[in-house]
């Protein structure tokens, strides 16, 4: 048995068709394939002389050869098991195979040990290609970058060496070397790697640009924003890594059981060695039936039924832009019974658009000074609001103040100092709280016509005095009702609208999506409290969310999905998985597919189940053959190998999103 493990990578290819790069693994660069290959072929060259009558000095050497280039890796590393007290079913393998030499059964030992090589390869080779179906990203970063000094001079550097606030150059047709912002230039950018658009998108003077994605036809002088071991490729990269490292219950709970499980089947065997020469049966028949008894009792096929299958189910997922950190999140994503969504970011675009702008007459102020202080104020701020608020500032040419003292609180607003003025944005219910003068009785009456039509209010303050409202509004996703009809499918329950907006705007949007459970004007700590209640019910809830203030109801939840393309870096952490591309239905789809692996998983045992009991019951009740229980073990470990693997291909993930 190997271990599963990412694998090494080999070449890197051009980019396919629909976005990443695959990395193939060869099969000659796995050491499991080499050593496989060794011992067939000294196998091969041992078979046909030792079956034409050779002498043993012609084939033996062949058949120790065989025994040591297949079983000197299995048995390694069960002796360093054993050393840490673990009895490895890779150990046992190989003492049956010396067992079975030693009583002159030296072709079905060495069988036993190509078989076993074979399938060990056969097994890492598809643990390679898991791999390789998510890490292709790696392929997608420059490993240079044209860094701008300041007098103007170009220098070519690695891209690990940029740092926050360097300014790049980033010509036509070359791959943006850092995440960024546009301080010069347009050009449309390539970005379907990362956020799955399928056009180019125009990029302009302060437009966010990610590293890996690829320019078109105009150069950019970029701002680097982070650093490279921070960027979005790396951040997918590292939750890659840590998702093949870790092991769901089912495993963990199978690889207990296999402890005393080998521990059992030693002892057994020993049972069907000693007893029946106890009874007068000779040696040699005697330690056969218990090398076979060894052989297909081993549980390599219960060990192998749980993790291909979910690896699979990850490397499938992140092809399609879902990022799924680890076996344990990819197995319970197919317990969840109830969902609840977050409004912004998640059932809509997550690229609101200030659609009115009001000032109040007392303040003084015209439209676009009001709008030019909130922007001020926000700037400093992740929220997709706020980024609205910005941009309709910059598309009307205003010059924004600088923001000091900024501050942030989750489902309030923020708060900021401009030209010396105290600057407060954010929800009108929360910042009118206990107010009764006539301005902010002004701005409630101006907040609820805006939310009657179904827009988002946001109150400015200045020094605590209301002094405009401004209207937002946001788009529906596209397949925003589709998603909520097959999460209702999957989980025979409408999904919950758990959001900070308000009552009206909530409302009028689940109405369009088909949700009726609807809880509005929440604050951070209510979404978790609405969760909890759904969890004290006895559901497993799933949480989709994108903004820092989903974040606590993302990791409260059963599973947390965030959405990365709006998502905040908090939201983005905390998350279970993160949909990449920004396609809601890639959640019912890996919903779906997570169900499936589990369905694969119990297929596995039960196949492992099946041969094991069959081939055991053969031994102890008649004469099973040693190649017979070799050729049975270990096809039965590669069928599960093999079935598990089902998952990779493209048809189970249109199954999935169907």
């Amino acid at each position: 048995m190997t271990t599963l493990a990412p694998a090494p990578t080999g070449k890197a290819v051009p980019l396919r068709e629909g976005g990443a790069p695959r990395r193939r693994t060869r099969v000659l660069a796995l050491p499991e394939a080499r050593w496989a290959a060794a011992a067939l072929v000294l196998f091969l060259l041992a078979l046909p002389l030792r079956l034409t009558g050779a002498p043993a000095w012609a084939w033996g050497p062949l058949y120790a050869l065989t025994y040591a280039a297949g079983g000197w890796e299995p048995g390694r590393a069960g002796l360093q098991a054993l050393r840490q007290k673990t009895l490895d079913v890779d150990l046992l393998m190989v003492v049956a195979a010396l067992g079975a030499a030693a009583i002159g059964q030296v072709t079905d030992g060495a069988l036993l040990i190509v078989i076993f090589a074979t399938s060990g390869a056969l097994e890492a080779l598809a643990t390679a290609r898991t791999a390789d179906s998510v890490r292709g990203l790696l392929d997608l970063a420059p490993a240079t970058a044209t860094r701008l000094a300041d007098d103007g001079t170009e220098h070519v550097v690695p891209v690990a060496e940029l740092a926050v606030g360097d300014t790049v150059l980033v010509r036509p047709g070359e791959r943006v070397g850092a995440d960024g912002r546009v301080l010069d230039g347009a050009s449309d950018v390539d970005q379907a790697t990362i956020t799955g658009e399928p056009l180019p998108v125009a990029k302009d003077k302060g437009d966010e640009v990610f590293a890996g994605t690829l320019n078109g036809t105009g150069a950019l002088r970029v701002r680097v924003e982070r650093d490279a071991s921070d960027s979005v490729i790396a951040r997918i990269v590292r939750m890659v890594e840590e998702a093949s490292e870790t092991k769901a219950p089912t495993q963990l709970f199978i690889e207990k059981v296999e402890q005393r499980y080998s521990l059992g089947m030693v002892a057994a065997t020993l049972a069907v060695f000693l007893v029946p020469l106890a009874a007068g049966a000779d040696l040699g028949g005697s330690l056969l039936r218990a090398m076979t008894f060894m052989i297909v009792a081993s549980p390599c096929a219960v060990v192998l039924a749980t993790m291909p299958p979910l690896l699979s189910a990850i490397a499938n997922a992140g092809r399609h832009g879902v990022l799924v950190k680890s076996a344990v999140v990819m197995e319970r994503l197919g317990q969840v019974d109830a969902v609840a969504l977050d409004k912004t970011g998640t059932l809509t675009e997550g690229t609101p658009r200030v659609t009115e702008v009001r000032s109040l007459a007392r303040s003084r102020l015209t439209d676009e000074e009001l709008l030019g202080l909130a922007a001020a104020a926000e700037h400093p701020s992740e929220h997709p609001l706020a980024r609205a608020i910005v941009e309709a500032a910059r598309e009307r040419g205003l010059s924004l103040p600088l923001a000091e003292h900024f501050d942030s609180t989750p489902g309030v607003g923020v708060t900021a100092t401009v030209d010396g003025q105290v600057v407060a944005v954010g929800t009108p219910a929360r910042l009118l709280t206990g107010a009764t003068d006539p301005s902010s009785a002004r701005a409630a009456v101006l907040a609820a016509e805006l939310e009657e039509e179904g827009r988002t209010a946001v109150l400015v303050t200045v020094a605590g005095r209301p002094v405009g409202v401004l209207g937002i509004a946001d788009r529906l996703r596209r397949d925003g009702a589709r998603t909520v009809r097959a999460l209702a499918s999957l989980t025979g329950t409408a999904p919950v609208l758990l959001t900070g907006d308000n009552p009206r705007a909530a409302a009028r949007l689940a109405e369009e999506v088909g949700i009726e459970d609807v809880r509005a004007g929440l604050l951070p700590q209510h979404k978790v409290s609405a969760v909890r209640e759904l969890e004290a019910a006895g559901r497993k809830v799933l949480v989709v969310g994108d903004g820092v203030n989903d974040a606590p109801a993302l990791a409260a939840a059963h599973t947390g999905v965030a959405m990365g393309r709006a998502g905040s870096d908090l939201a983005l952490e905390t998350a279970d998985a993160v949909v990449v591309r920004d396609e809601l239905t890639t959640v019912p789809a890996v919903i779906s597919l997570s169900r499936r692996a589990r369905a694969l998983v119990v297929q596995n045992l039960v196949i492992a189940g099946v041969f094991i009991t069959g081939l055991v019951a053969w031994d102890l009740a008649g004469t099973l053959p040693l190649p017979l229980g070799v050729a049975g073990h270990e096809g039965s470990t590669v069928i599960v190998g093999l079935n598990g693997l089902r998952l990779l291909r493209e048809a189970a993930w249109k199954r999935a999103a169907a």
